[in-house]
């Protein structure tokens, strides 16, 4: 009988299991979702995961923080080659590293956009209701807001009708800032919406900003599509804004990036900063690379949690606040709930911030068409979303007695 060495035994191979379950005291930290309200408030609005981001990320803040000098840094050298190689794996687009610029935020990168092709009395082309600062960039940027509401069918599915679109565009129109996915209706547009809209900005010449931020976060039976990748005339007159922020929850770091192969767009692009918009911090930059290397593990097992919190939500909807609707989000970790139906008292900001403390963003913040709405942070521990949905019910609860 041969003795078999356990060393010499490779260990089973395992799937890693990383704790989305535990419920991370965030109170008594700088957290703008969890120091903006009353200790007794249970904060669902900002988009900010109440998850710890990937360990390989942790180890690599860990890491730099030893070094202990903390002076100015230029990216990682193979951080636009890794980003580059991952456009390439998950979009089969081919991207030079030379067509990546870094940027401290996506905000920043549109605002950029907005300035450096758009003067005072042009505009720029936007889709509502939409992300608060997407919302707000023309008057920002001093220039003139071409809005189009998105349309919503009879179950409430948000879509996008083309004439109208176009309608919009006016001779003064330049840019089109697309928020895809769409924060805040969740939808993740398909190639041919996208090929819809691509088409008329290119045949009224409109610089296309696409912010794709959301991008990594899509449920099962959605793919996402950059529309730069539609074909090679779409890419020339494209910026797109990607982040690891929201995909690994660390938003506080300051790091993302706008991909613009076209080096004359790019140019004028890099000028827009104006001295204005500095570079990511060097912790930003160590983070995003441990994520983009190593975190694949980690955000699969986070989509898989987060889509049973998104069905989960969903189904205690339908079996106990009937009167609330939400089309079952596409992709982000947002829902958009209509709350029309309750026909409460107030908005249904205030009436849930007020009799079930719990704290949403207010639809109307998007614009028109978020009137009636309200956005819910379903990025967090089960047991927190539960214990959220169960002071709603509490709250509507009061309005039949």
């Amino acid at each position: 009988m041969t003795d078999v060495n356990p060393q010499a035994t490779p260990p089973p191979t395992r799937t890693p299991r990383f704790d989305f379950d535990t419920v991370i005291d965030r109170t008594g930290t700088p957290s703008m979702k969890w120091q903006w309200y009353g200790e007794d408030v249970l904060p669902m609005w900002v988009a900010d995961m109440d998850f710890r981001s990937p360990p390989a990320i942790v180890e690599a803040l860990r890491e730099r923080a030893v070094h202990g000098v903390f002076g100015y840094e230029q990216h990682p050298a193979d951080l636009p080659e890794i980003i580059a190689e991952r456009l390439k794996r998950l979009y089969d687009w081919d991207v030079t590293p030379e067509a990546i610029t870094f940027l401290p935020g996506i905000v920043s990168g549109f605002n950029v956009a907005s300035r450096a092709f758009v003067r005072q009395d042009e505009g720029l082309l936007i889709q509502t209701p939409v992300y608060m600062h997407i919302l707000h960039a023309a008057q920002d940027a001093g220039v003139q807001n071409h809005a189009m509401a998105l349309s919503r069918r009879a179950d409430g599915y948000a879509t996008v009708d083309l004439d109208r679109f176009e309608q919009t565009i006016t001779d003064r129109t330049r840019l089109f800032l697309l928020c895809n996915p769409h924060n805040p209706v969740g939808r993740v547009f398909t190639r041919e919406e996208l090929a819809g809209m691509a088409e008329i900005c290119a045949r009224h010449d409109l610089v296309i900003c696409s912010d794709e931020i959301h991008c990594d976060l899509i449920f099962s039976g959605h793919q996402h599509v950059p529309i730069a990748t539609l074909d090679p005339e779409i890419e020339t007159r494209t910026i797109t804004l990607m982040a690891p922020s929201k995909t690994f929850n660390i938003a506080g770091l300051h790091c993302g990036f706008a991909v613009i192969p076209n080096r004359e767009l790019r140019r004028r692009y890099q000028h827009g900063r104006g001295g204005l918009v500095g570079m990511p911090n060097l912790l930003g930059y160590a983070a995003a690379r441990a994520a983009y290397l190593e975190g694949q593990p980690w955000l699969d097992a986070l989509l898989r949690y987060l889509e049973t919190n998104r069905d989960l939500l969903a189904d205690y909807l339908a079996q106990y606040m009937p009167q609330l609707h939400m089309v079952a989000p596409e992709g982000t970790y947002l829902a958009w709930i209509d709350c029309r139906g309750a026909q409460l008292p107030q908005s249904p900001y205030t009436f849930f911030l007020e009799r079930a403390r719990v704290a949403f963003n207010d639809g109307a913040a998007f614009g028109p068409g978020g009137e009636g709405f309200i956005r819910l942070n379903f990025g967090c521990p089960r047991s927190l979303l539960l214990e959220g949905l169960d002071r709603m019910r509490a709250a509507l609860e009061t309005l039949e007695a």
